[in-house]
């Protein structure tokens, strides 16, 4: 099944000609630092407003996507709910707020938005080129500062329009938290029809906030653990053909497929290093199931783990110096981590439980796991297994992944009664939880890094 690339997008130039280029002070905004769970909760606790007025359009023009008026008013809209979904704002509009003149967005009426209550204001418009391209200009103003925090341009194809809104944005939650962007990204997960003992399992991806969702797999053979390249161009995932487990990279841009490991082995739970040269997966030989890697192109596989017992693997360190796994070596499911050759093995966590699908945080600082104790909760500790942190609190939640800043993880949900399977996100404080849409069941949710 083949998949059609998005367009590149690229920053505006337009701007430096257009009349909204007159220069407007900068509001004095401190960055906050990249935060750990402590300082999300006093983040969470002091959400802040901001009014989002539909963008506007210096003349009402029809385009592939749409007229732009109507263009307009869903930009702000998916600009609201990226902003909502984050925990940390409260966005108003772009219903129920004044609508703006194609002159006010370089000279906000900030007397009315002051009445309001509102902390901050997001202005913007859409104008449709000669050549077929729309340019999308987005403005973040302090209302109490009364002037302009930072403003962002693009131009895109029509059919990439939701891109725009997403990088607007991430553009503004940088500015206001001090943390890398994540809502430009993608969701790579096993979207699962049929019966439990029949199931159906095809690979799908879609947009961070469930839009543009398309099925890669046509089902015919069951896939597996989705997980992005890291230049974001393939994604890696475990298939079974005629019962025999394969691992293929497949290429999103020209929707073709290459193997990587073929064995008449139970093999498991295939993972990138961070340089997309290596992968890590995992197999059983003759009752024993060890950790190897082997070149992304392909090759004699490199076993990293060799204790009796089933080791599993989980995923590298940032830096590619580390793998964090699970085994049962001591008699229990536990967390380790190693060496990526394999050496210096360590034992990490000694809850009560067992403990699975160790992922390690794009920022390097923890590691989140499936704590199984009765119910299966998703949680986070630091590298080195202490400040234990369990996230969630239902039957049966597991497989955690994470946002590429690190601040969100997601994960899938098991219903107890009847089986059905969604998708899930919590940000590292337990916080904002929120289910995912999805056409259908899902399973293995894999988030792939921003988008360039």
């Amino acid at each position: 099944m083949s998949l059609c690339c998005v367009g590149t997008m690229a920053l505006s130039s337009a701007f430096a000609s257009s009349a909204l280029a007159q220069e407007t002070p900068q509001a004095a905004v401190t960055a906050a630092p990249q935060s750990g769970p402590e300082q999300v909760i006093s983040e969470v606790n002091n959400i802040r407003s901001i009014a989002i007025p539909a963008l506007v359009t210096p003349q009402k023009s029809s385009t592939p996507a749409g007229d732009t008026e109507m263009l307009g008013r869903q930009i702000s809209e998916v600009i609201a709910a990226n902003l909502r979904a984050s925990g940390l704002f409260k966005p108003v509009g772009p219903a129920g707020v004044k609508a703006i003149s194609y002159a006010e967005v370089t000279s906000p009426q900030f007397a009315h938005w002051q009445g309001k209550n509102i902390d901050q204001l997001i202005q913007g418009f859409i104008r449709a080129e000669a050549d077929g391209k729309l340019t999308i200009g987005c403005y973040l103003y302090d209302v109490t500062f009364q002037n302009e925090v930072t403003r962002k341009g693009f131009q895109v194809d029509p059919a990439d329009w939701r891109r725009a809104a997403h990088k607007c944005a991430d553009s503004i939650y940088s500015k206001l938290t001090g943390e890398s962007p994540f809502f430009d990204s993608r969701i790579a997960y096993i979207a699962e029809t049929g019966p439990k003992n029949a199931r159906v399992k095809r690979l799908a991806i879609m947009d961070s906030d469930g839009a543009n969702h398309r099925f890669i797999t046509n089902g015919r053979s069951t896939a597996l653990t989705p997980r992005f390249s890291p230049n974001y161009k393939s994604i890696l995932y475990l298939s079974y053909v005629d019962g025999n487990p394969r691992i293929y990279v497949y290429d999103i841009e020209s929707g073709t497929q290459n193997l990587v490991v073929q064995s008449n082995n139970p093999t498991f739970a295939p993972r990138w290093s961070p340089d997309g040269q290596t992968i890590l997966y995992s197999m059983a030989v003759a009752g024993n199931t060890d950790i190897y890697k082997v070149p992304v192109t392909g090759g004699t596989p490199v076993r990293l783990t060799s204790s009796p017992g089933i080791d599993v693997g989980g995923s590298f360190s940032p830096d590619g110096k580390q793998i964090v796994f699970e085994s049962d070596r001591s008699g229990n499911q536990q967390i380790y981590v190693m060496n990526s050759d394999g050496s210096g093995q360590k034992r990490i966590s000694f809850g009560s439980g067992r403990y699975a699908t160790p992922e390690w945080s794009p920022r390097g600082d923890l590691i989140a796991y499936t704590r199984i104790a009765g119910d299966f909760r998703v949680g986070t500790m630091r590298t080195d297994g202490t400040r234990e942190r369990l996230l969630t609190n239902s039957w049966q939640d597991e497989a955690p992944t994470w946002a590429p800043n690190g601040r969100v993880i997601q994960f899938f949900r098991t219903e107890r009664n009847n089986g059905k399977t969604s998708i899930w996100q919590v940000d590292i404080t337990g916080q904002n939880e929120r289910q995912l849409p999805t056409p259908e069941n899902g399973s293995d949710p894999a988030w792939g890094p921003v988008r360039p």
